[in-house]
């Protein structure tokens, strides 16, 4: 009987180790097809995101794999897939990306570029961050507005309007903001400086410096100045045109705004005024670039000093055509460019012919 029970025994085992064989096999072949299926989605991957595998970014989420239990997986950003490389099931599909649309290479730059939502914008009353009841009475899809509803609209703009001028500074810059829309349109400013021109205006505004004076007098002050910083100088005379504000208070709100404010007061060269006065004219590239280089001569020689600009950069440009023969007559110039007149454009001309010996 014993001898029975070893056999039934060793056959017993034999049969388990023949099983467990088998099932290695079995395992050894899947794990086979799946690596060669990996390699077939690696491949994919890195041929559709151009670049290395990324595993970093679906292991911050924590992401592990169902299948095989791996949390090395690979995040294609083009298709929008997570795929683990181990076994190659794909766990998820169709991702969005809610990440920035900037990109940061260090803490510094990410802390600089970090914002919610739009830029501020300066030249508006709400800096653009608040919503607008549209005074169209219109609604999302464009149709008319129900006559019933037009007088609860139009009770609900009111009361928008009266909720943001809660204080003297609010109502200031009501008036001053469209005000100073207004003069950089007339005076064709970009929106870059105009962005600038309402930032100083509310600093302005906050400290009190407004009180006691025409709020387009600053605003006129204010456009003088950052125009000026930027190279884009404007004269007296058109901000006195675009105001409506004589000069001499403008002047007077300039110097005081600049000394309150802290700023320095940028000074104007003729070179600023050529590229403008260039456009004004319809004149070519070639006498632009010649009254630069005749007024660089002119700067070295000392000729400019002490004098207006205007008529310095007008007087090169007067010159420059002639020696290029894009002609402009004295009187033509004086009469399209503000603050210029025919006798300063000719004593000026006289003495930058006769410093740089140019015989015409």
């Amino acid at each position: 009987m014993p001898v029975k029970k070893k056999v039934a025994k060793d056959t017993k085992s034999k049969a388990k180790t023949e099983k467990s064989k088998a099932k290695t096999e079995k395992s050894k072949a899947k794990t086979e097809k799946s690596k060669a299926k990996v390699n077939s989605v690696k491949i994919d991957a890195v041929e559709v995101v151009g670049s290395s595998p990324q595993p970093e970014a679906a292991a911050e989420k924590n992401i592990v794999c169902p299948d095989c239990g791996s949390t090395n997986l690979i995040t294609d950003y083009k298709h929008g897939e997570v795929v683990c490389p181990a076994c190659g099931l794909v766990l998820e599909d169709g991702l969005f990306d809610f990440g920035p649309e900037w990109r940061a290479f260090d803490e510094e730059q990410k802390s600089k570029r970090a914002r919610t939502g739009g830029p501020v914008k300066f030249a508006k009353l709400n800096k653009g961050l608040t919503t607008e009841i549209d005074r169209y009475d219109r609604d999302i899809r464009g149709g008319a507005i129900q006559p019933e509803r037009k007088a609860q609209l139009y009770r609900l703009r009111k009361w928008q309007r009266r909720s943001r001028m809660s204080d003297s500074v609010q109502r200031n810059l009501s008036i001053a903001l469209p005000e100073l829309d207004r003069m950089c349109a007339y005076l064709n400013i970009p929106n870059n400086i105009k962005e600038e021109c309402a930032m100083w205006y509310r600093k302005a505004v906050n400290k009190g410096l407004v009180r006691g004076r025409s709020i387009e007098s600053v605003v006129a002050a204010i456009i003088y100045l950052i125009s000026r910083k930027h190279q884009l100088p404007k004269t007296l005379e058109e901000l006195e045109e675009a105001s409506g504000v004589k000069k001499k208070d403008i002047g007077r709100s300039y110097r005081f705004a600049c000394r309150k404010l802290g700023l320095r007061m940028p000074v104007a060269t003729p070179m600023d005024y050529v590229p403008r006065f260039a456009s004004e004219l319809g004149l070519s590239g070639e006498t632009e670039a010649k009254a630069i280089e005749i007024l660089q001569k002119a700067r070295e020689k000392g000729v400019t000093s002490g004098r207006g600009p205007t008529g310095v950069a007008a007087a090169a440009i007067y010159l420059a055509g002639k020696i290029t023969n894009d002609k402009q007559t004295q009187k033509g110039i004086a009469g399209r460019l503000a603050g210029v007149t025919e006798v300063t454009i000719r004593n000026r001309y006289e003495e930058i012919a006769r410093e740089l010996d140019i015989e015409l």
